[in-house]
């Protein structure tokens, strides 16, 4: 797999529990922690795509916890893409920093659920949006 500068890809640790899992998420310890400004959870359903969004200042640190999800991070300084599919199966936290396109689309078969542990706080001004066809990828 070929990443993409500003991208990272962080194994984590699954703790089985005969009444419950515990999923790691991200420590304040990890090379890719960038600080702590706000957590938040998103839904997508099979066959929705969301995107594109690039932050000029958050860094995403992006786990599913549930279901899975495929992650098109695209580099316009590199012109090219970072492919990935997060979830069961794959229980990593995908790390992206600032200047770098996102996109998403939920490939589970039922509820798909992510996370985002952002290094700040949403602001408006901070992001920009293109509409999904603006960004060629064969989805």
């Amino acid at each position: 797999m070929d990443i993409i500068k500003g991208v990272t890809l962080t194994p984590l640790k699954i703790i089985p529990h005969p009444k419950g899992d515990i999923l790691h998420g991200i420590k304040k310890s990890d090379a890719t922690f960038a600080g702590f400004g706000e957590a938040y959870f998103s839904t997508i359903r099979v066959e929705e795509t969301k995107g594109w969004k690039k932050h000029s200042q958050m860094t995403l640190n992006l786990v599913v916890p549930v279901g899975k999800i495929r992650f098109v991070v695209f580099s316009e300084s590199e012109n090219r893409f970072f492919d990935v599919i997060l979830g069961e199966g794959n229980y990593q936290r995908l790390t992206v920093e600032p200047n770098l396109w996102v996109a998403f689309r939920g490939i589970g078969k039922d509820f798909n659920l992510l996370l985002n542990l952002a290094n700040l706080e949403h602001n408006l001004q901070e992001a920009e949006n293109k509409e999904l066809n603006s960004i060629l990828f064969d989805w």
